[in-house]
């Protein structure tokens, strides 16, 4: 049996957070609340570190942060982010910590005015995946810039261009899977 191709950045064996993510869920359309919205933190949080520490994370993150109930998250204080501070398994950047909660109260202002997060944001794209992988893929893009804009002016917080373009693959608005990647839409 020949072994799966795949983007030159999923590195590790099958079981790794890294080959897992791509396999499993890179590139491909997100349209839980909940999974948007870790998602959306996890993203930001990976703002000046590597995707693999954040992915090697997530899991005390989920415990850590209410499984990233946004409904919770909202309603954090000072002694709960005083607790995440404290946390060796998560990081522990007060300015990403709080950010989270501010992205949370922001997250549910745009599911009250467009009635999903989901609407919102496949809505920039008519519900529609792009597919980007022409070398060099770009990390950022004209959408990606217009989706920052438009998220800080709601108050999200952590929401750069680049994080965004990230954001948009992650979540499957881009798929830029390699084109000798197995999970390449057009093979």
């Amino acid at each position: 049996m020949s072994e799966k191709k795949r983007c030159g950045w999923a590195w590790g064996d099958e079981n790794s957070n890294m080959v897992r993510y791509h396999d499993n869920e890179w590139g491909k359309p997100c349209h839980d609340e909940r999974e948007l919205f870790e998602l959306l933190i996890l993203e930001g949080m990976q703002a000046g570190i590597s995707w693999s520490i954040v992915l090697n994370k997530r899991e005390a993150f989920r415990e850590a942060m209410d499984n990233f109930d946004y409904n919770k998250i909202k309603d954090y204080d000072e002694t709960k982010v005083a607790e995440l501070l404290q946390n060796p398994g998560i990081i522990r950047a007060k300015a990403k910590i709080n950010a989270a909660i501010t992205n949370a109260k922001a997250f549910i202002q745009i599911q009250e005015e467009f009635g999903s997060f989901d609407k919102y944001i496949w809505g920039f794209t008519d519900g529609k995946t792009l597919v980007e992988n022409e070398p060099p893929v770009p990390t950022k893009t004209p959408l990606s810039e217009a989706i920052s804009a438009d998220m800080k002016k709601r108050g999200i917080k952590f929401c750069g261009p680049v994080i965004v373009y990230s954001y948009l693959q992650a979540i499957g608005i881009i798929n830029a899977h390699d084109k000798d990647c197995f999970c390449c839409p057009i093979n």
